[in-house]
């Protein structure tokens, strides 16, 4: 078993400054996007009124009268004029200071995440729907559990031309920018990453011109018969989830969220299931007779790496029952040797 390679005391460093000025970055954005939208004056009848237009959390534009034109209007206009400003100031400074940032990342090859998958996940983030809906699942989450962990893992066992996205059967997604999505419908997004993305003839898969795959999975249904979302009316190049047994463990799994690093440098947020959880599934999936055989072997290494690099590195994540049985107990119980032997490994 290949040993993990740890950060070194500069990378820890700036691997710590990228998280924390990404934060700082992510709360300007927010706060700046809280002054979307408009304070103006609105005749009405004749008199002024103060009138705020804004989008409400599904991104529909309203509209809403703040009163007559008056001194304590006028000074609500002023001073929220001014926190406009003030946080479109803070948002532009802390965009400059994360890409200074990333050129410190690249120069220390911090940059893990390759560069299509890093573009699908912001976009996905960005639509509001990652964690609330969606998962990165599959190889790719190996890259919040090592950044987490402030290691590298073998190359081998993380190098995919594909990303697996793991819709909750449970829940509608809903986009941002107001458009309800049906089983997936996540065609348009994939756009923003690359244009270049269609659906395949597997209806559940985009793919680029570069050959690089976006599978849209899900839990069967359970019971087997249980009716799930319709898609009538949508477009017709909209992603249908795939179902697949054992995603239901993923699914219920506590988020485990981390900051990583694309090759480029520039930081993003993972959500993905606990690592725990992660391990045990692929256990789970390696040994299953109608896997073929080199994808097993791939899964087998995936689960002794991350039960590894759980137990060496996220103590406060113990491999214990409580809060964390959602695999059926023969498979949780069935990976446990994982873990015990990265305890005791030198």
């Amino acid at each position: 078993m290949a040993d993990f390679i740890e950060l070194n005391s500069d990378q820890c460093r700036e691997k710590i400054n990228s998280d924390q000025r990404f934060t700082a970055l992510l709360e300007a954005r927010k706060k700046a996007k809280s002054f979307r939208g408009s304070l103006v004056w609105h005749a009405v009848n004749g008199i002024d009124h103060l009138m705020r237009s804004y989008y409400d959390s599904n991104g529909v534009r309203r509209q809403k009268v703040e009163g007559r034109r008056s001194p304590a209007t006028e000074t609500q206009k002023t001073n929220w004029e001014a926190s406009r400003a003030s946080a479109r100031q803070t948002l532009s400074a802390r965009q400059e200071q994360m890409e200074r940032q990333s050129a410190v990342n690249r120069a220390l090859r911090l940059g893990r995440v390759p560069l299509i998958a890093a573009r699908i996940i912001r976009a996905i983030d960005d639509a509001g729907i990652l964690g609330e809906g969606i998962r990165i699942v599959g190889t790719n989450a190996i890259y919040a559990y090592e950044a987490a962990a402030g290691i590298f893992v073998d190359p081998g066992i993380t190098t995919t031309e594909d990303i697996d996205l793991l819709m909750d059967a449970r829940q509608s997604l809903r986009i941002v920018a107001g458009t309800n999505v049906e089983d997936g419908a996540l065609i348009n997004l994939l756009r923003k990453a690359d244009r270049s993305f269609e659906r395949s003839s597997a209806t559940f898969r985009a793919i680029n011109s570069d050959g690089y795959f976006v599978d849209l999975i899900k839990p069967l249904a359970n019971p087997a018969w249980k009716q799930t979302r319709a898609t009538e009316g949508a477009a017709e190049d909209e992603l249908v989830a795939s179902e697949i047994a054992g995603l239901a463990w993923l699914e219920n799994a506590p988020a485990f969220e981390a900051i990583a690093i694309d090759e480029r440098g520039g930081p993003l947020r993972l959500i993905v299931p606990d690592p725990r959880v992660f391990a045990a599934h692929k256990l789970w999936v390696s040994k299953r007779p109608d896997r073929e055989p080199i994808k097993r072997r791939r899964d087998l290494a995936q689960a002794q790496a991350v039960a590894r690099l759980t137990a060496q590195y996220l103590g406060h994540l113990p491999y214990e029952a409580n809060g964390l049985r959602v695999p059926p107990n023969a498979v949780f119980e069935d990976a446990r040797h994982l873990f015990e032997r990265s305890v005791s490994a030198p």
